[in-house]
């Protein structure tokens, strides 16, 4: 008799569980929606199978398979070009799921990743895979840097980018030719987490040294 009342509670509480994930659910994509509306932004809940094809320079995008971006808020916000939206993938039998928003570059970019450090990094680097350092010891402990291009680092990454790096949330961010993506690896974003990470995104852009939008916009020529 106890383990019927046993499995007829977990039961209860299996499905309760369920309701509050699904209510959790649902509640986020109203407010998504709402704040997309309140932005002029578009708002699709439907998943886009093909959605990673459009930046295939985006390494976080191409990690196992599955992969399709769902809650896709589009369109001009702080005077730049916004896509954000929620990604899943799998690898194995596992799901993944995290946040992001990514801004189109007025400029043509180089490859570079920004980080935040982990435990595996310190590891690795024993290993001799190390990352790039710079001179502030500050922002080198805090941040795992890469790049095919050191050179493109440095001009992009001076004390004054490290500076407001180190103020902002602990982002991942990441270049390719013609975007610069900020998300955060298993994390869901809020609407106050999109609006940081685009004022994230602005905020490298104003800081790219003049001579370096020169030499770029001679590239693209």
């Amino acid at each position: 008799m106890m383990k019927d009342y046993l499995g007829i509670i977990f039961l209860i509480l299996l499905a309760l569980l369920t309701l509050y994930i699904i209510y959790s659910f649902l509640k986020r994509r109203k407010e998504l929606a709402n704040w997309a509306r309140d932005n002029g932004l578009a708002f699709s809940a439907e998943k886009d199978w093909s959605f990673n094809s459009k930046y295939p320079g985006l390494n976080c995008l191409h990690i196992g398979n599955n992969q399709y971006a769902y809650n896709i808020i589009s369109g001009n916000i702080a005077g730049c070009e916004f896509v954000g939206c929620d990604y899943h993938y799998a690898i194995g039998k596992s799901q993944y799921l995290f946040s992001l928003a990514i801004i189109k570059s007025p400029i043509l970019l180089e490859p570079l990743l920004i980080r935040p450090e982990n435990i595996l990094d310190e590891i690795t680097e024993f290993a001799g895979f190390n990352d790039i350092d710079f001179e502030s010891a500050e922002f080198s402990k805090k941040f795992y840097v890469k790049s095919p291009n050191k050179k493109w680092a440095y001009d992009i990454i001076h004390p004054r980018m490290m500076e407001f790096l180190l103020t902002m949330p602990a982002f991942s961010i990441q270049f390719d030719s013609f975007s610069i993506i900020v998300y955060s690896e298993s994390t869901l974003f809020s609407t106050a987490n999109f609006e940081s990470a685009i004022n994230l995104a602005n905020g490298i852009f104003q800081r790219i040294p003049d001579y370096v939008i020169q030499n770029q916009k001679l590239r693209s020529v």
